[in-house]
């Protein structure tokens, strides 16, 4: 009896997984090849003149991708506005009062990818390649972008509050919502937060960190509280650069930063703090390419979680609302 058992759970697992790679499978560069093959040059070039008008604009579109793949999935679910059926994930803590931003370009190159190929590429795959491209404008490295998602036809603000890391994170919450909840590893949990890179936060968002915190170099917080200041309620929407020393180039100084101490976040800091995860800062701080070629890979991992693919889910026609 025990040895049946075992063998069914045996079997069970392995048609588990042979479902996982399956859906993994049906994703593919080549999936808009012959029904869409302007597709890539229509997302660079839109999101060339995002990123002119505003450099900041990359590291928006790649947290909304983030944020996107931590709810049930790459599926669009993030771009979706409430209705009488559910709560849109725009107002989930992380992402409210302005905080998930860009919306505007996602619904510009739709309708540039609608206009060209219409009802044929999913706003989840625009997404995708939206923030791959600002990487890219950015100075950060290039990679073949698996295609062939569908949009989710709801969403889930609910999720999005238990999933979505708060910036007061420690390192085993961190560890919960990257490697329990999304099956990601230490370390491509430690690799995608250089995605931190490029991008600002929010004065209430850092305000703890560089007041109460002790593990951060004195100068830096000096300079931080000159636009953060107390208490609460004073200049909370103030900005200041996740990477003090380049701010609109996607490289490997976050972690050059962590190791001077100098992380505006407590949950960035806390990759450097004595910690699992220091001898891979200290790498990353050392190696810019390791760094690179460690994020392409992270990048592919996570934009392949649980994936729409098939009859599952819908091309969307207005990345707002389902068809």
């Amino acid at each position: 009896m025990a040895i049946k058992l075992v063998n069914f759970v045996t079997v069970f697992a392995f048609i588990v997984t042979l479902f996982l790679h399956v859906s993994d499978a049906q994703l593919s560069p080549k999936f808009y090849s012959s029904t869409c093959p302007n597709l890539q040059n229509i997302v660079l070039n839109t999101m060339k003149q995002a990123v002119n008008k505003e450099q900041r604009m990359a590291a928006s579109i790649l947290r909304l991708h983030f944020h996107d793949c931590f709810v049930n999935g790459c599926d669009g679910s993030i771009l979706l506005d409430t209705t009488t059926a559910f709560m849109t994930e725009k107002e989930a803590f992380a992402n409210r009062n302005g905080s998930a931003r860009g919306f505007e370009v996602i619904d510009a190159i739709k309708a540039n990818v609608e206009a060209s190929c219409k009802a044929t590429v999913s706003c989840a795959d625009i997404l995708t390649l939206a923030a791959r491209d600002g990487i890219v404008l950015l100075g950060g490295p290039s990679w073949d972008v698996p295609l062939g998602r569908r949009d989710s036809t709801t969403a889930s603000q609910a999720l999005a509050n238990a999933n979505l890391p708060p910036p007061i994170s420690d390192l085993s919450n961190l560890q919960t919502l990257f490697v329990n909840n999304q099956g990601l590893s230490l370390q491509e949990m430690t690799t995608l937060s250089g995605a931190h890179t490029i991008g600002q936060a929010r004065c209430t968002n850092f305000r703890a960190h560089i007041y109460n915190d002790t593990n951060i170099d004195p100068t830096f917080a000096a300079t931080r509280r000159s636009n953060c200041p107390l208490p609460a309620g004073n200049g909370d929407n103030n900005l200041a650069p996740l990477d003090l020393k380049t701010p609109i180039k996607f490289d490997n100084n976050y972690y050059i930063n962590l190791v001077a101490k100098r992380g505006l976040l407590h949950s960035d800091q806390v990759l450097f703090n004595g910690g699992s995860q220091d001898a891979q800062v200290k790498s990353y701080s050392n190696n810019n390419a390791a760094f690179f070629k460690d994020f392409v890979a992270a990048m592919i991992k996570m934009g392949n979680l649980n994936p729409l693919t098939g009859s599952n889910g819908e091309i969307r026609l207005n990345c707002h609302v389902a068809n």
